[in-house]
């Protein structure tokens, strides 16, 4: 986080309504965001710190429990216009989040199918190549050119083949877990203003 900034969670509790809460703890709302960006809050990029906190935070969470995050912040006075704006610069950037991992899951299979057909042409090829010496040449040497050339055309199949099976599993995870972080119900809080009675002007008396 931001210099000054406190942060803690709680990944095993649920609040009254079953939501699993996660709790930041800032000085001021600014803490939050990335100190460089020139936007106002409510179109700011949230600071990589905080980002991990957060996430780190909702990968302990029950996979089917919806999430809160409650966020204290210690300075009263800017309450009023800060609250609704840095709720919703936290929903705004987990769901760009979302649909950026959506995006990426999609060029992966885009990329797979053109993967697929490249590697698919080039195990054919070297499987045509090993056929047509085990049809004209005999020896050894013959063999291990027929061997290398069946295990690289299994090589140049391989790649699109762990992109469709396994590459799309850890997109997939961070998608929903982005989804949920931008349909997260999130609070601040602020703390109260001192009263000062001694400040407060005296009534007048007819």
């Amino acid at each position: 986080m931001p210099a000054g900034a406190t942060v803690s969670g709680e990944s095993d509790v649920s609040d009254q309504d079953g939501k699993a809460p996660i709790e930041l703890r800032l000085h001021d709302s600014a803490q939050l965001f990335n100190t460089l960006d020139p936007f106002p809050f409510r179109e700011g990029d949230i600071s990589a710190d905080a980002e991990r906190y957060i996430v780190e935070w909702a990968q302990e969470l029950p996979k089917g429990a919806p999430i809160a995050i409650v966020v204290h912040l210690q300075q009263p006075e800017n309450s009023a216009r800060a609250g609704p704006d840095l709720a919703k610069a936290l929903r705004n950037w987990f769901a760009a989040k979302a649909r950026a991992e959506a995006q990426a899951l999609r060029d992966l299979f885009r990329d797979g199918r053109l993967a697929f057909l490249i590697g698919f042409a080039g195990l054919a090829i070297c499987l045509f190549l090993s056929f047509l010496l085990t049809q004209r040449f005999e020896g050894p040497f013959t063999r291990v050119f027929q061997e290398s050339l069946i295990i690289i055309g299994w090589v140049v199949i391989w790649r699109p083949a762990e992109m469709f099976l396994y590459d799309w599993v850890p997109l997939l995870r961070r998608r929903r877990l982005y989804q949920r972080l931008a349909d997260a119900r999130i609070t601040v809080q602020t703390a109260l203003a001192p009263r000062n009675d001694a400040a407060a002007p005296s009534p007048k008396v007819s």
